[in-house]
This record gives structure tokens, C-alpha cells and sequence, in this order.
């Protein structure tokens, strides 16, 4: 008789819980995005006023906020993405040696305090205090939030190899990016009704959400596997792990990283700002409009990612998605940069290139590196990746000034930050291309094609092949 944990249902609530763990996360990431006018807002208005639903737009001629600069703003993503890019590979290493029970109760733990830190930064508008104490909430929130993600994939992983797992990979995905939705659709107006500082403490209740699920998909995870007979088993395994293992990783892994880290230099970047920028250079917008526009990136990888997921596992050619994802998002930055077309095209544009690139690169990880690497590998590239993001947020605070509490940036500043983010496609493409070259002379793994079943059920060669979980480590491949 097979036992509760063999059965699809209890595997389906594990993903339930599991697709819950970063939802929160998700939502309080973007919330600056949403709230950029306030952010950058002046500490004080001569007549009182105050950023509203109905009245927030370029004509106001004062926005009370935070007082920060454009490149202070920027700088809160930039540490997010600094720190993400060094724990990760801590994070990954701890992960493989300790197991997920350990991972998703600290990291979750992480995204509490760090959310509760930066909602508590608010509170010293207009002192010396507000920078550092929102900086370190972000520290600690990005040292949780990237890492979590890890430990989520694993467990994703874990219960869903040789099964449905295209289909959990993509619903973890949709999970996250609905609570970015959510965010970009109701931040906003919860802000204009209650104040920032309610705002933000809202998006850490969210975060005990997660909290809440980690405990609870640590006791599914940990009585599943005992009654499946394997806990032991991943115990000792775990042991085995070494971090040497990074000189193993081959030429593919490497110019797969640089792809991924140029694609997404281009998309965390503009979500970032391109509230603001649709109100300062289309006319007719206001912040919850510019918001909802800025969302669409997220609304359409929300409404195509499970899809998406499960069509390019069917059909295998993952580097010619990657290529053709970067090729495909050039005109996205061109629209923004050079004319006047009305923004939805572009962020809904932007949206499913973004998905079909979640989709194709993250996966193909385990397929390029050698099995023992697997974990590390993940951790190194989740860590390049936020070391480009951080260095694009940077790079775009500073072509937008630094002068605080400006009503519009010029549009000359807007241009330049577009052409930067063209830079990046067109160094993924490059990268993309080179991968393809490659991984055709090593074989062509990560573009063979299988009808009507799974790339992960193929035959692979022993030395690029990685399977999406070993059977005794629970190594596994990330999607982000």
C-alpha cells in the first residue's frame, strides 16, 4: 500500500506551501518601484500636499515624501542586489550541507527581520537615520530573499522529478510574480489611504506569510521523506559536498551565466524606475496608471509562466529561445528610448520575452554542468546575476541624477538609461550566440529536441548531463 507521501495530493500541497514562501518576498521587492514619487518625494510641502490615487500626477507641484535622491533610490536596489550576489553562494553551499528544513526556516526568517528593518526606516523621515536603517533592512531582506529562492526550487525539485515538474517550476514561478502583480495593482492605493509607513509594514505581514509556510512545508518535507525512506539517505549525502567543486564548472555554465546576467541587467532595472518614467515622458498618467503599465512585465510572465514552462521542456531548443528572447527584447528598449508608443506595448513586450528567458535559461543549468556541481552552480549564478543588477542599478542612478525631489527627470536622462539597457541585449545576444557555438561542438545538449517527451527524460552524456535532482543529494536547477 503506498504511502501518503507517494501520493500526487500530498505533493501538491507541498507545492502550495512551497509556491507561498516567496510571495511576500515578491511583493514587498517592488514596493519602492511603486512608490518612487514618495521615495524622492520633498521631506515637507508648503501646502500640504500629499501624492494621491486621483491627484499624483507630473502637474502637482509638490509630492511630499522621503527626500531621497535618484541614486539613493536606485541604491536600495543596488544593495538588494549586492548582497544577494555574495550570500547566494554561501547560501547554496549551506543548503547542499545542512538540508532545506534549515534553509527555508533562516532564510525566510531573513525576509521578516530585513522587511521589518525597512518599514521601520520610514519612521526617521527627514533624520540621518532613514539611508542607513532602509539600506540595512534591504541588506538583510536581499540576504534572505535570493537565497530562499534556492531552497524553494530544491524542495520543488525534490517532489516533482520524473513527474509534473515543468508544471511546479512554472507555478513557483506564477506564485512569486503574483505577488509582484498584487503589488504594482494595490500598493498604490493602499498608500494614498493609510500613508507609506502602513504600506510597508503591510508588505512585512506578507512576509510572516512566508514565514508561516516555511514552517509548515518543513514539517511536510520532513515527514515525507522519512516515510519515502530517504531522509538518511540526503543526510549523509550532504556530507559529501565540497566547495571545490566550482572548478569543475565547464565553458557552457560560464557563457550561459553572462547571458543570464545580461537579460536581466535590462528587466530588474527598468521595472525599478519605469513608473516614474511613464509619467515623466508620456503625458496623461498617473502613478496608479504608470504603476499598472509597469506591472504588465509581471502580469504577463504571471499568465505565461507555467505555460511557457511546460512547452519548452516538450520541445527542447532551449538556446535558441535564449537567443531569440535577447534578439526579440532589442525593439522593447528601442519603443522606450526613441519614440512615443503608447508604454503597454512594450512592458507587456518585455513581459513575454522575459518569460520564454525564465523559462530557457535557468533550466538548462543542470544540463550543462557535471552532477557533483550542480548546487554550486546555481548559488554562482544567482550571484553573478545580482552582481550585474547591482551594478545596472548603480550605473541608472547615476545617469538619472542625483538631485533630490526633482518633479520630472529630464528626458535626455530617460534616453541614456534606455540606451544603457540596449548595451545589455545586445551583450546578451553575443553571449547567447557564443553559447549556442559551443554547445554545438560539445554535443548540442541544450538544443536537442524530443517529441512528446520531457528534455529531461533524454539521454544525455555523462559528463555535461545534470539531472534537474540527483536521487540521493536533492541537488536541483533554479528558475528566477
Amino acid at each position: 500500500m503506498a504511502v501518503a507521501a507517494e501520493r500526487a495530493s500530498y505533493r501538491f500541497v507541498v507545492l502550495l506551501f512551497n509556491c507561498l514562501l516567496t510571495f511576500g518576498s515578491y511583493f514587498c521587492f517592488d514596493i519602492p518601484s511603486v512608490l518612487q514619487e514618495q521615495f524622492q518625494g520633498n521631506l515637507t510641502c508648503p501646502n500640504g500636499t500629499h501624492c494621491n490615487s486621483t491627484g499624483c500626477n507630473s502637474t502637482l507641484d509638490c509630492v511630499e515624501g522621503l527626500g531621497m535622491t535618484p541614486a539613493q533610490y536606485n541604491l536600495l536596489y543596488a544593495i538588494y542586489a549586492w548582497t544577494n550576489a555574495v550570500v547566494v553562494i554561501l547560501a547554496g553551499f549551506l543548503i547542499d550541507k545542512l538540508g532545506n528544513r534549515f534553509g527555508v526556516f533562516v532564510f525566510s526568517l531573513l525576509t521578516v527581520l530585513g522587511s521589518s528593518i525597512f518599514a521601520l526606516g520610514s519612521h526617521f523621515k527627514g533624520s540621518p537615520y532613514l539611508l542607513p536603517m532602509m539600506l540595512t533592512g534591504r541588506l538583510l531582506f536581499g540576504s534572505g530573499n535570493g537565497s530562499l529562492t534556492i531552497v524553494q526550487n530544491r524542495i520543488t525539485a525534490f517532489w516533482f522529478k520524473g513527474k509534473e515538474l515543468a508544471l511546479a517550476f512554472g507555478l513557483t514561478l506564477s506564485f512569486s510574480r503574483l505577488g509582484s502583480v498584487l503589488n504594482f495593482f494595490f500598493t498604490q492605493q493602499f498608500e494614498a489611504r493609510f500613508g507609506m509607513q502602513w504600506t510597508l509594514w503591510g508588505g512585512t505581514l506578507l512576509c510572516v506569510l512566508g514565514f508561516v509556510s516555511a514552517l509548515t512545508v518543513s514539517v511536510l518535507d520532513k515527514v515525507g521523506t522519512k516515510q519515502l525512506g530517504l531522509d538518511g539517505v540526503i543526510q549523509q549525502e550532504s556530507k559529501k559536498v565540497r566547495i571545490q567543486d566550482i572548478q569543475r564548472l565547464p565553458l557552457r555554465y560560464w557563457l550561459l551565466v553572462l547571458t543570464i546576467m545580461f537579460f536581466y541587467n535590462g528587466v530588474f532595472p527598468f521595472v525599478a524606475d519605469a513608473s516614474k518614467f511613464i509619467q515623466d515622458k508620456y503625458s496623461g498618467y498617473s502613478q496608479q496608471a504608470a504603476a499598472y503599465i509597469a506591472g504588465a512585465v509581471y502580469d504577463s510572465s504571471l499568465v505565461l509562466s507555467a505555460a511557457v514552462g511546460i512547452l519548452i521542456d516538450y520541445i527542447g531548443l532551449r538556446g535558441v529561445f535564449a537567443v531569440g528572447c535577447a534578439a526579440l527584447t532589442l525593439p522593447v528598449f528601442a519603443l522606450l528610448a526613441f519614440t512615443f508608443v503608447p508604454p503597454l506595448v512594450s512592458t507587456i513586450w518585455l513581459g513575454i520575452t522575459y518569460s520564454f528567458a525564465a523559462a530557457s535559461m535557468w533550466p538548462s543549468i543542470p544540463l550543462v554542468v557535471p552532477q557533483a556541481t550542480l548546487g554550486t552552480a546555481m548559488g554562482l549564478a544567482t550571484s553573478v546575476q545580482m552582481i550585474g543588477v547591482g551594478l545596472s542599478n548603480l550605473i541608472v542612478g547615476h545617469i538619472l541624477g542625483t538631485k533630490s525631489s526633482e518633479l520630472k527627470i529630464p528626458l535626455w536622462r530617460w534616453q541614456q538609461m534606455m540606451i544603457f539597457m540596449l548595451a545589455n541585449t545586445i551583450a546578451c545576444i553575443v553571449a547567447s550566440v557564443s553559447l549556442n557555438v559551443v554547445d554545438k561542438k560539445q554535443g548540442g545538449t541544450l538544443n536537442r529536441t524530443r517529441k512528446g517527451a520531457p528534455v529531461e527524460q533524454e539521454d544525455r552524456d555523462p559528463a555535461d548531463a545534470a539531472p534537474l535532482l540527483d536521487d540521493e543529494t536533492g541537488n536541483e536547477g533554479s528558475v528566477s
